[in-house]
């Protein structure tokens, strides 16, 4: 049975790992806010593959790809944990609390995917964050080894695209109408689609806003349900290990200084070898389908929860030496979902065509320009509105209709989430 949080416990790392992923998991979505949605994957495909641009691509696959997304989903597992812990505190029905949020968070989520931009995850944590209610009693060890179960799963889900591809690639997957259909379809998915594909997705990105929300309805529009099926064992591992992180003291820096390190030294010392590996894989077979599918999509499932574990424990020693720039971390993670869709509209409104029109016209390189603006915006506006309000202006918001009245929102931070 869980520990009952008190209610004006604020975990001061919970917000600073989780400011630090909401500005890493930039990193990652700001190619898929400038360039088509293959160059994502492969960097062949789009946004330079060479020099700068190729030393951009193989950073962030060592480093940041999948790992800061992860690293946000082991705070919202924790998150969600400490919220129906200070529900039951409170007397409250903890369900009612827990799945208003997630209604909300829904509804949110929709709105950003059809309204702003695509690659929304917040739709998808939603309806994880239903499922994970059935979880909140369970124990560390058993949160743990279910969360290794559902990778189990999801690395059986992803080991079948290489598979697919190499028997596309040796001509065991039917007849010729057959192979050229799987080879367009993975070419889409990881590898060089079409030139026709690639100048279809610009001409509509540097369109008006009508013509890419239609784009963003025809292919997107079962985005939240395919993610079930495609991610879904993933993430919710992922949270599962986050209430564990919680539960055990680990996100909460409850550990000794020596325990982290030796997590660090553990998580980094035994994925980073793969992930270079995998870099080097790559690069030797000029991204071939089948290197890129087994290094992207199918190994990471088997390392990144470890690069994820050493990142938390990694930030976490760091930030115990406190100091501005934490602070500011710390409250640009308080204010993560407001950021979050801050960022969706500032990168909307730079690269698409109702706004300046950059889509496509940076490399690899140049976009992280863009990252670093607003990144700087995340840091000047979070701390100072947080010490003039309570909460963020969408923290507020989801938490006034979660509660069903108006909340409170000016005299500066509080201490309860």
């Amino acid at each position: 049975m869980a520990t009952t949080a008190p209610a004006q416990t604020r975990y001061l790392t919970l917000d600073t790992v989780r400011g630090v992923a909401v500005m890493g998991i930039l990193l990652m979505n700001i190619v898929a806010f400038s360039m088509p949605m293959a160059a994502y994957i492969n960097p062949t495909a789009f946004g330079g593959a060479t020099g700068a641009d190729l030393a951009t691509y193989l950073v962030n696959y060592v480093l940041f790809d999948g790992k800061m997304r992860g690293l946000f989903s082991f705070l919202f597992g924790a998150s969600t944990l400490l919220v129906i812990e200070r529900a039951q505190s409170r007397g409250v029905s903890a369900a009612g609390v827990h799945y208003a949020r997630m209604f909300w968070l829904l509804l949110f989520g929709l709105a950003h995917l059809f309204l702003i931009w695509w690659g929304d995850i917040l739709a998808h944590y939603a309806i994880m964050g239903m499922i994970l209610w059935f979880f909140r009693n369970r124990s560390v060890g058993k949160l743990i080894l279910i969360g290794v179960l559902l990778l189990v799963l999801e690395f059986l889900l992803m080991a079948s695209m290489p598979m697919w591809i190499w028997a596309l690639q040796n001509g065991h997957a039917g007849d010729a109408a057959q192979t050229a259909k799987g080879m367009l379809a993975m070419q889409k998915t990881v590898g060089v689609p079409p030139a026709g594909i690639i100048d279809a997705s610009l001409a509509v990105h540097r369109g008006d806003y009508a013509a890419i929300v239609a784009d963003r309805i025809a292919r997107h529009g079962l985005a939240p349900i395919n993610m079930i099926f495609f991610v879904g064992p993933e993430t919710l591992a992922y949270m599962l290990f986050g209430m564990a992180g919680y539960r055990s003291g680990m996100l909460t820096g409850a550990w000794s200084r020596g325990r982290y390190v030796r997590w660090l030294l553990i998580g980094f010392g035994i994925s980073l070898p793969a992930y270079i590996a995998g870099a080097v894989y790559m690069v030797q077979s000029d991204f071939d389908m089948l290197a890129v599918a087994s290094a992207v999509m199918t190994m990471p499932v088997i390392f990144r929860p470890l690069m994820i574990l050493g990142w938390a424990c990694l930030i976490i020693l760091l930030m115990r030496e406190g100091g501005a720039l934490t602070a500011r971390i710390a409250a640009a993670g308080r204010m993560a979902f407001s950021n979050y869709l801050l960022t969706s509209i500032l990168c909307a409104t730079f690269f698409y065509g109702y706004g300046f029109g950059f889509f496509g016209y940076l490399s690899r390189f140049e976009i992280y320009a863009v990252v670093l603006v607003v990144w700087a915006l995340m840091l000047l506006w979070s701390k100072p509105w947080l010490e003039r309000f309570r909460y963020g202006p969408l923290e507020w918001l989801w938490r006034s209709l979660s509660r069903g009245r108006p909340q409170p929102l000016a005299g500066g931070a509080i201490a309860d989430a």
